[in-house]
């Protein structure tokens, strides 16, 4: 796959002792279409790190990232021990919030779903999910918890919600190559789009996002992981199947690039 001319440069001049890995969470946002479903990608800012590079929403884990209550068995599933586990979901839920407003949260009083209930393709906050959250009053809490003046933990609280935890599924974890002067240990979560929200760039740290089908997304200018997601979700003809592939997001991946005789890249 073409990589960007930066990347490459950075491949071929490494040497010396990898950066440490910092955690860090993503989430691949779906919603249905009249054939499949559609994919919420964003293009970093020129300013940003990988910019001009298409991505999901997500970040580093940050020391706010601790929420309270969760219902997965997140330790087993991501392979990491609890206190991490919960940090990297919290982190998930938090960048969606960030980078799309979209919020992955209910009533405190709901009960949630079991594991077998499949993700939410129609209903409403009645269904136990929270409803419109592009209100005013919600668009400053969601600048207060940009800015770490808030924690997700407590925005929930004050208003009565609890983390949907159920609505993340994880997908697959990778390592940045060792060359990467930032490297992220990153888990990839899969969500599909709360019926009464609204996907849109409130971050500032994109200057495009679009929704579109995997196939279509070929064209686009990503990084290796992103583009490997996309591959995966071609195979699925629908939410409700890809909610119920097995996947393994507690073994990493960390690609390697090989410099071929003839100046070329080979992804690994």
């Amino acid at each position: 796959m073409p990589l960007p001319a930066a990347m490459l440069k950075r491949a071929r001049d490494f040497a010396g002792t990898p950066a440490p890995a910092r955690p860090a969470a993503t989430v691949v946002l779906l919603r249905p279409d009249e054939k499949a479903f559609d994919v919420y990608v964003l293009r970093r800012a020129s300013t940003m790190v990988f910019g001009g590079v298409y991505a999901f929403p997500g970040g580093g884990v940050d020391r706010g990232d601790r929420p309270q209550t969760i219902e997965q068995d997140w330790p087993e599933r991501l392979g990491v021990p609890e206190a991490e586990a919960k940090a990297i979901v919290g982190a998930a839920a938090r960048e969606l919030f960030e980078e799309a407003g979209i919020l992955l949260a209910g009533p405190a009083a709901v009960v949630v779903p079991g594991d077998d209930a499949g993700p939410p393709e129609a209903g409403a906050a009645g269904d136990g999910l929270v409803g419109d959250v592009s209100g005013a009053d919600w668009e400053a809490d969601r600048v207060a918890v940009q800015r770490r003046e808030l924690t997700m933990t407590d925005l929930l609280e004050r208003r009565g919600l609890r983390l949907r935890d159920d609505l993340l599924l994880p997908w697959a974890r990778w390592i940045t190559p060792e060359f990467e002067p930032k490297r992220f240990d990153t888990w990839f979560f899969v969500a599909v789009l709360p019926p009464a929200q609204t996907a849109r760039d409130v971050s500032g740290e994109a200057d495009r996002t679009i929704w579109i089908s995997p196939a279509d997304a070929n064209g686009l200018t990503m990084l290796p992981p992103t583009r490997v997601m996309l591959n995966d979700l071609c195979a699925y003809r629908s939410i409700s199947e890809v909610w119920r592939a097995e996947r393994d997001a507690a073994d990493p991946v960390m690609p390697r690039v090989e410099l071929t005789e003839d100046g070329g890249v080979l992804v690994i």
